[in-house]
């Protein structure tokens, strides 16, 4: 009867580099492996890296329109208890759909405070963002075409 490979010992077998709690030795002679990037990308290293102005406004825009509907859909539950403490005959559907709905709204603010922000670095854009909601989604629906292509 052939030996199962799985049955050889630890010490008999190379340990996978993804194992938990497998030794690895780093050799003294090993160099970091490093991608080469084309010429153009190492001598200008600012290119695909989103502005700070940016980043910062699209990061309001998500804590504004994605935290404050994920509070209120947290905090109906809280509400909801104080009604049932209170006596009020609050049903368990209502409950969940009233939180459902909330949370649904936050993780679709979630999205809309990306796209509606205003991705041009000198511009801060509107309040609501609508038409820079409308400027972004068309580029990104161009982008994905053209991918497909």
């Amino acid at each position: 009867m052939a030996s199962d490979p799985d049955d050889r010992s630890a010490a008999e077998r190379k340990p996978l580099p993804f194992e938990p709690g497998a030794a690895r030795k780093k050799r003294a002679d090993a160099k970091p492996v490093q991608a080469e990037l084309p010429a153009q990308t190492r001598a200008d290293t600012s290119v695909g890296v989103m502005p700070k102005e940016v980043g910062q406004r699209i990061g309001r825009r998500i804590a504004v329109f994605c935290g404050v509907p994920t509070l209120l859909g947290f905090s109906s539950f809280l509400g909801s208890y104080g009604l049932i403490q209170s006596g009020v005959s609050v049903p368990n559907f209502a409950v969940v759909l009233v939180s459902m709905g909330l949370l649904g709204l936050g993780v679709l603010g979630l999205s809309y405070g990306a796209i509606s922000a205003s991705w041009d670095e000198g511009r801060p854009g509107s309040r609501l963002g609508w038409e820079e909601f409308r400027k972004n989604l068309g580029y990104l629906t161009e982008a994905w075409k053209s991918q497909k292509h």
